[in-house]
């Protein structure tokens, strides 16, 4: 990464640069299909899954989430 690629990021708002870095993660992961989690973090986010279905009460969707952070 260049220094001007550097700078110009830096420039961002916290926000812009949350959102840059989302996409660049959607990015790999759409080049990267043969991502596989391992089974430990494959059964941590099936046992949150399941708890959250079982007590919506006690969690909040990422969209929640993302949007309280971002102010949106």
């Amino acid at each position: 990464m260049t220094d001007e690629l550097r700078n110009e990021i830096k420039r961002l708002s916290i926000s812009e640069r949350i959102l840059l870095a989302e996409d660049i993660w959607d990015s790999v992961a759409d080049e990267n299909e043969s991502f596989q989690l391992t089974a430990v973090q494959k059964e941590e986010l099936d046992n949150r899954s399941e708890s959250f279905k079982n007590n919506k009460k006690l969690g909040r969707s990422w969209e929640a989430i993302k949007k309280e952070f971002l102010g949106k």
